[in-house]
C-alpha cells in the first residue's frame, strides 16, 4: 500500500505544476507518505464573475490531493476581496463591495463542479468565506497580528519596491493583505496551502503567524502560473484574459483553439489528465493545431462532457477549416422591437459588459451576415432577424424579437 501511495504523491509532484514547496520538497513528501490526513487549502477572492483555467489547474490539484484522503478547503476570500490583493499590482487594486463579491461568487461552484467533488459521501470538498472570522476582528487583535511583521519585511514584495521606486503612493490598507490571508491559515489550521507562485509571500506570512500562533508547521505548495511559454503572458481573472469557464462548449473550444502555440504545453499539463508520455506524443505532431485540437476537445469533455467536446470539435473543424457558417446558431430572444447592438451582445453572452462589446465592434470583430458592423450604437430591429452574427473567430448568435 506504502509503494502504491508513493507512485500516487510522485504522480502529482513531478507532472510539472508545481513551481515550488516550502520548507522542502523532500519534507513535504514524507509528511504525505507519513498516512497522516492533512488539511489543505486555496483561496481565491472572487474579484470577477467567472474562474479561468490558470485556477482550474490549481483546484484540479487539490482535488488531487482529496483524492489521497487528505481534507480539502475551498476558501472565498470574500472579505479580503474587499480589501483587494496588491500582488503584482503597479497600483492599488479596486477593492470590491459586498454586493460585487456577492455576485461574482454565485456560479463559481457550478463551474469548477466537474473537477472538485463537493458531493463526496465520506470525504467532499468544503467552502468556506473568510468573512465568517475576518468581519469579527476587532481593532485591537488586528494590532496584535500586525505585531508579527514589520514594514521592512512589507517593503520587500516586489511590486512595493517598484513603486517606491516609480514614486508611485503604497496604500497602508494593502500591507493588510498578507496579514489577513495569514490569518485565514491560522483560524483553518491548516497544514498545507495550495497557490500560485505570485501568493507565495502571503502565504508565508501564514505560515509566519500558524507557528506563532497555533505552534504547528504549514507547508506552502506553490503552483505553476499558467503562461505563454514564448511571451510569458499570463491568465488573469481581474483583468479579464484568459479562457474563462463559464463559457458555452463551441466557445471553451474556440477559446483554446485561439490561444497562441506557447500555451500548448502548459494548458495540457495543468489542465487536463492527459498522461505525460501522451503529452509528449502530441507535442511531437507536425502541425501544432493538432495537439491544439485534442487539448480543446480533452477540456471541453471535462466541462461539458464527450458529447458536446465532439459536438464542438465537429463544428469547429467545419466551420473554420472549411469557412462554413455552423449548422446550429443560438437564437437569443429579445422582448421589445429594438434593441442596441451593444445591449444584445452582452444578453447573447459574447460580452461581458457593454464596454467589452463596444470594443469588440470598434475593432472589427463583429459582423451580420458577413459584413462588419463599425458603428457600435447602431440599433438592431425585425430586420435583423434570421441573420447570423459572428462576434470574434468563434462567436455566431441570432436574435429573435418576440
Amino acid at each position: 500500500m506504502t509503494k502504491e501511495l508513493e507512485q500516487k504523491i510522485d504522480q502529482i509532484l513531478e507532472r510539472g505544476v508545481i513551481a515550488e514547496i516550502l520548507p522542502t520538497k523532500e519534507q513535504f513528501k514524507q509528511k504525505l507518505l507519513s498516512g497522516e490526513k492533512l488539511r489543505f487549502y486555496i483561496g481565491a477572492d472572487p474579484t470577477a464573475p467567472a474562474l479561468h483555467l490558470g485556477h482550474a489547474q490549481n483546484l484540479m490539484l487539490l482535488e488531487d490531493f482529496r483524492k489521497l484522503g487528505h481534507e480539502v478547503i475551498f476558501l472565498i476570500g470574500d472579505f479580503t476581496a474587499m480589501i483587494g490583493d496588491p500582488t503584482d499590482k503597479s497600483a492599488a487594486r479596486i477593492k470590491q463591495n459586498s454586493e460585487q463579491v456577492e455576485k461574482n461568487f454565485a456560479n463559481w461552484k457550478k463551474q469548477v463542479q466537474n473537477i472538485l467533488d463537493f458531493e463526496d459521501s465520506k470525504n467532499p470538498v468544503q467552502i468556506k468565506f473568510n468573512s465568517e472570522w475576518l468581519g469579527k476582528l476587532d481593532f485591537g487583535q488586528v494590532l496584535e497580528l500586525a505585531s508579527n511583521f514589520t514594514v521592512q519585511q512589507m517593503l520587500e514584495r516586489d511590486m512595493f519596491e517598484k513603486r517606491m521606486q516609480d514614486g508611485a503612493p503604497i496604500f497602508l490598507h494593502e500591507f493588510f493583505y498578507p496579514l489577513m490571508q495569514g490569518y485565514d491559515s491560522v483560524v483553518m489550521d491548516v497544514d498545507v496551502e495550495l497557490c500560485g507562485t505570485d501568493q507565495i509571500f502571503n502565504a508565508l506570512a501564514g505560515r509566519t503567524l500558524q507557528k506563532k500562533i497555533n505552534n504547528k508547521e504549514k507547508f506552502v505548495v506553490a503552483a505553476k502560473l499558467v503562461a505563454d511559454e514564448k511571451t510569458g503572458a499570463l491568465m488573469s481573472k481581474s483583468n479579464g484574459t484568459g479562457i474563462f469557464l463559464d463559457l458555452d462548449a463551441q466557445n471553451l473550444f474556440g477559446a483554446v483553439m485561439a490561444q497562441p502555440d506557447g500555451m500548448i504545453k502548459p494548458l495540457l499539463i495543468g489542465c487536463t489528465r492527459i498522461s505525460l508520455a501522451e503529452i509528449e506524443k502530441l507535442l511531437q505532431l507536425e502541425n501544432p493545431r493538432d495537439a491544439k485540437l485534442e487539448l480543446a476537445a480533452e477540456i471541453v469533455k471535462i466541462y461539458h462532457g464527450e458529447k458536446a467536446a465532439g459536438q464542438a470539435r465537429e463544428n469547429f473543424i467545419q466551420t473554420f477549416s472549411k469557412k462554413e457558417t455552423p449548422e446550429e446558431v443560438i437564437e437569443v430572444g429579445v422582448d421589445q422591437d429594438q434593441i442596441k447592438l451593444t445591449e444584445f451582445l452582452v444578453r447573447a453572452g459574447q460580452a461581458k459588459s457593454l464596454g467589452e462589446a463596444r470594443r469588440k465592434v470598434e475593432q472589427g470583430g463583429v459582423s451580420v451576415e458577413g459584413e462588419k458592423i463599425t458603428d457600435w450604437q447602431a440599433i438592431l430591429d425585425k430586420t435583423f432577424e434570421d441573420k447570423t452574427f459572428k462576434v470574434g473567430k468563434f462567436g455566431f448568435v441570432k436574435i429573435k424579437f418576440n
